[in-house]
Order: structure tokens, then sequence, then C-alpha cells
């Protein structure tokens, strides 16, 4: 174990470099989780394997000389101290004995970190674990991409195979990424749901460094179907019937995605009575249902004849639609 280094700094005043908490836009108070997941979403903006920024090669530099020491709490507690009191720009001139209660691994120091590291860490070596410059070795794999996939409603009860061609960025041998088409087999299994996901392995965001590309999640979504309304694995399906229909009773036919079936309508049905069909929805453990949502339909009286049948119905059905009014 080794103390930091005091050589060269004992009486010598430097400008310290730009804050290493602003750097990484976390607070003081910020949890060794929250440095981590800074750094992690820094490096794949300015890592030169990636990014397009003109300044990338320098802010990459600060980020990894900040999570250098932000990132090990030992180094983060004697930056704390020191950082202690002083402001931005001012030369600083490390306190007597500021180093007392601190030891780190020996090790060699990083080559390309600023003086201020140099004078005051100089020699103890990188933390064990921590991420290296991009002229190091440093492998940090891809990030994970989320797309939707628009599918029939039919592919559900069935399952299917589609053929997708996708957008895939790659990193080429000068570091640049590129796109390319790719085109690739999808397998829609029978039973998924709206909102669930297909992983496609490899084919989200490139790696940095080497590091293993992200994968690529496609959110499963049903295209508006003309008949049938989806909720969860449960289908809804709106069926006209006449008046005497819904009066008297009826046997009546209507779709379901795997095939017609005949249904009866119980006599003295209401407009938006629903007849649960078990079992005729999205398959699965256990399947979902299918709800028949009755609607009476009226038919047009448009020839004389037609237009007595409803002052018939006037005169013998004693019936008030709006009797709740009590008007």
């Amino acid at each position: 174990m080794c103390y930091p280094n005091q050589q060269g700094i004992k009486n010598a005043a430097m400008t310290p470099p730009r804050d290493y908490y602003e750097v990484l836009g976390v607070p003081r108070s910020a949890s060794q989780d929250d440095i981590k997941k800074a750094f992690r979403r820094l490096a794949r903006q300015y890592h030169p394997d990636v990014s397009k920024e003109p300044d990338a090669e320098r802010r990459m530099k600060e980020i990894n000389e900040a999570f250098e020491v932000l990132g090990d709490p030992e180094k983060r507690a004697a930056y704390d101290r020191l950082a202690s009191g002083h402001r931005a720009g001012e030369e600083f001139q490390p306190p007597p004995g500021w180093e007392r209660g601190f030891a780190f691994e020996e090790g060699a120091a990083p080559h390309d970190f600023s003086d201020f590291f140099e004078a005051i860490f100089g020699g103890i070596g990188r933390r064990r674990g921590a991420a290296r410059g991009f002229d190091d070795e440093f492998a940090m794999p891809g990030t994970d991409e989320h797309a939707r996939l628009e599918i029939d409603l039919e592919d559900s009860f069935r399952g299917a195979t589609r053929e997708l061609t996708l957008r895939v960025p790659e990193v080429d041998a000068h570091g640049e990424v590129k796109w390319r088409a790719r085109t690739v087999q999808i397998t829609i299994p029978r039973g998924i749901r709206a909102g669930q996901q297909i992983r496609l392995a490899g084919l989200g965001g490139p790696g940095i460094g080497g590091g293993a590309p992200g994968d690529l999640y496609l959110e499963v979504q049903f295209r508006p179907h003309r008949w049938y309304r989806v909720d969860g694995r449960d289908l809804y399906l709106t069926v006209p019937v006449a008046p005497w229909e819904a009066a008297l009773g009826a046997d009546v036919r209507i779709p379901t995605p795997e095939g017609p079936v005949d249904v009866h309508v119980p006599a003295h049905s209401g407009n938006g009575r629903k007849l649960r069909l078990r079992g005729r929805g999205i398959p699965g453990n256990p399947p979902g249902d299918l709800y028949a949502v009755l609607d009476i339909v009226l038919p047009e009286a448009r020839t004389e004849k037609q237009k007595e049948v409803y002052r018939a119905m006037a005169r013998e059905m004693p019936f008030d639609p709006r009797r709740e009014f009590g008007l």
C-alpha cells in the first residue's frame, strides 16, 4: 500500500481541472451506482469509437479521469476533502496533512490524466475494475434498442414467420459507425399478446472497444381489426341483431378468429348485453374469452306497409322509453 504522492505538491499551487462531479453531471450526494450509470451514459456519447462530437477525445479523457476518482470510494473521499472550500478557477494548494487516513493500491499511474491527478494521485494506480481510457483496452457492451412490430391479430392465433429488414449499426475498422440493411426472419409465437416483446440477440447498438452488441427488442402491437377489439387476451365483437331477435331470442352465426360459430341470443336481451364465449380469445394458459356485444339495429320504414308495422307496434305495445324522466 502507499499513500498519495506528496512530492512536488507540498509547496506547489495548481489549477485543478473542471470539477469531477460537474464532468459526470451528478450531484455531490450521488450514490456510487449513480456515478457508474452517469459514466456509462457519457462514455457511450463521447467514446471516439462511436462519437461524432468534435471534442470527443478531450471529453472522454475528462470523463475517464472523473470516474477514476469518483468511482473509487477511497479516492472520492480524498477528493472531497481536498475540494472542500476551494473555489472553481482558483489555484489550488493542498492543505498540510490532507492525506492522512487514505491508502491506495500501488500500480502504474494513468498517463493521459491531468497534472492535478498526477500530483495528487500519481503513482497509486488505477482502481481495480475501473474503466480504461479510449486508447487502452476498453470494452463496453452496446445499448439495447427498442422498436414496435405490428402484426395481424390472426398471427397470434396461428403463429407466423415474418421477414423484416433492419438498419443495423456497425463500427468499421476506422471506428466509424456505419448502417447497413440486414434481413432477418422473425418467429411470432402463437398466443403472443400486445405489449409483449420479441428479443433479437445482437441486433441492438454496437459495442465499444470490442464489447458485445446490444439486443433489439420488438414490442408487439396488433393492427386495428375491422371486427375485434383486443383487451389483454380477451376479444370483443359487436354483433348487430334485429329487434325481434333481441326480444324473442334467436340463434345467430358470428365470426371468430378460428372460424364461424352459432350463439344463442336469449329472449328479452337489451342493447349492449355481452354473451361470453369461453376460451375463444387469444390462445394461452388459460386462453382468453370472446365477448359478443349485442347491438340492436332498427330496420328502416320506407314503404307504407313497413310504416304500418311500426304504427301497430305503437298501438299494441304501451312502451315509453323516457318514462324515467317522470314528465
